[in-house]
């Protein structure tokens, strides 16, 4: 039978490939690096926005890619998926991810060297990734590592020009990857429904672990301050719906769907790093939302 795609995909399928209902998680992400490297907290800059729309490149391109590296894997364990499905060509999936790999760091470039240095750094971890995460037990460390070079290149854009990271943003980074390895892991086992093992899933805790004092320390303070605490309070909730679902799995289809709560969770991660960074209520909220919008696109676009 021809495997030639006869007919130009639908647009559903470049969300679904894209995996587009998880993009707010990424917005947060910039708001967090940018506050954190300096950026303004009061007001959301042009150049926020353009480093916001660069990094959405970068995470599309990784989802396209994923699916094009995995076609063979998929026809196997997700028939499903758009490329063994026959919905669209591996050749389009290819040039789609590559040309958006091209306009992220394009979009950096404009930002200035040390943006699109981080820029170059984040697209050979996507590369790595998704060329070789089946059979890498390390492939989740590298995922969360593509995650905290988001905080820096966010950060390096919105940085006074020379000035190095400072200690708030790397801690950021550190929490940010901790999370997401944990729900790669998770994430790597979703094709057989079941995890092999819950111990590694016990990364998850660093950040709120590492953030928790910060957080309880402002309870008492006036004003968006004392948001902080409710913030942790708000992650652990959401980590621990999550990893219930991931130890009882009752029902088919609870690694999935606890999967797409952490990465939702994120968001929430970042407003928890903002709160104790002192941002204004407004980014708070933004988190917060963001949460809720990447929780309701993932009832009509999966998010993994």
């Amino acid at each position: 039978m021809s495997t030639l795609i006869r007919k130009t995909p639908a647009l559903g399928v470049y969300l679904r490939l894209g995996r587009v209902s998880n993009l707010p998680t990424v917005w947060t992400n910039v708001l967090a690096g940018t506050v954190l490297g300096g950026g303004s907290a009061a007001a959301f800059q042009p150049r926020t926005a353009l480093v916001m729309a660069a990094i959405s490149a970068f995470y599309l391109a990784g989802m396209y890619l994923n699916d094009a590296f995995d076609r063979a894997i998929d026809a196997r364990e997700r028939p499903s998926r758009p490329i063994p499905a026959g919905e669209i060509s591996a050749a389009a999936v290819f040039c789609t991810g590559f040309a958006l790999l091209a306009l992220g760091l394009f979009g950096l470039a404009l930002c200035g060297a040390a943006p699109v240095l981080s820029g170059c750094a984040l697209a050979a971890c996507i590369l790595l990734y998704d060329v070789w995460h089946k059979g890498n037990p390390a492939s989740p460390l590298v995922m969360g590592v593509c995650r905290a070079l988001v905080y820096l290149a966010a950060g390096a854009a919105a940085a006074v020009p020379q000035e190095l990271p400072g200690a708030s943003l790397a801690a950021a980074g550190m929490a940010v990857l901790a999370h997401v390895a944990g729900l790669t892991y998770a994430a790597k086992q979703e094709s057989l429904d079941r995890l092999e093992r819950l111990w590694p899933l016990a990364v998850l805790a660093i950040a709120p672990l590492a953030y928790a004092p910060a957080a309880l320390d402002m309870l008492a303070q006036p004003g968006s301050a004392g948001m902080a605490a409710a913030m942790l309070l708000a992650l652990l909730a959401a980590d621990v719906l999550a990893v219930r679902l991931l130890h009882r799995r009752a029902a088919r289809g609870d690694v999935g769907r606890a999967v797409a709560q952490l990465i939702a969770a994120i968001s929430l991660l970042d407003g928890l790093i903002l709160a104790v960074a002192g941002a204004p209520l407004p980014l708070l909220a933004a988190c917060v939302a963001a949460y809720g919008a990447t929780r309701l696109l993932q009832r009509v676009i999966p998010g993994t």
